[in-house]
């Protein structure tokens, strides 16, 4: 039976080797990065000096759709020092295009956004039926509800990052998402809601 003085010395050492173990499994789970939401993963082509920060992915989903186009939403996190500007996505799907809702001659009219979608340094910016969106412009095959397509958007600097997002029913915005939009922007308010 170990001695009194023995039992002292072992329970600040197991503390010890716990606390070390648990600090190990840490380091490991996070390699010294803030960790990204996990739906979102990012890969950089430029140094890790390049201006701006990691976006954090918030609840991606695409409105599903037979055929035509339709749209992938999200709310957008930058919790870096630096604006972020993407100015491109692509998904296996379809051509993609930067979106914005309007107002042109008094009326709600959807447009390709020039100069692409800015994430102000430490803020958010949510991509919204009836806001700014990711384009699906030309579906190769429908997306039904539940399917998960992957997104990669392309940031000013020459950064990229992925993201998977869900397909759900939606119209509550009453729009569809009908061929020539790129083209000619047509009023929100004359949009049905998709088959």
């Amino acid at each position: 039976m170990p001695s009194t003085t023995s039992r002292r010395f072992l329970r600040p050492a197991a503390l010890i080797v716990a606390a070390v173990l648990a600090a190990s499994v840490t380091a490991c789970g996070s390699s010294g990065t803030p960790s990204a939401a996990p739906s979102a993963s990012a890969s950089t082509s430029s140094s890790a000096s390049a201006p701006g920060g990691v976006l954090t992915v918030r609840d991606p989903w695409v409105k599903a759709a037979d055929k035509g186009m339709t749209a992938a939403f999200a709310t957008l996190a930058n919790d870096g020092d630096t604006d972020v500007t993407i100015t491109k996505a692509a998904t296996e799907v379809s051509p993609m295009e930067l979106h914005e809702m309007t107002m042109k001659d008094g009326k709600m009219v959807m447009q390709a956004k020039e100069g692409g979608i800015v994430i102000k340094a430490r803020s958010s910016t949510t991509l919204e039926p009836g806001g700014d969106h990711l384009m699906l412009m030309n579906l190769a095959r429908p997306v039904e509800a539940g399917d998960e397509l992957s997104f990669t958007l392309t940031f000013a600097d020459g950064r990229t990052q992925t993201f998977t997002a869900v397909a759900k029913p939606f119209t509550g915005a009453q729009e569809s998402y009908a061929p020539g939009h790129g083209e000619s922007p047509m009023p929100e308010t004359s949009m049905s809601p998709a088959s």
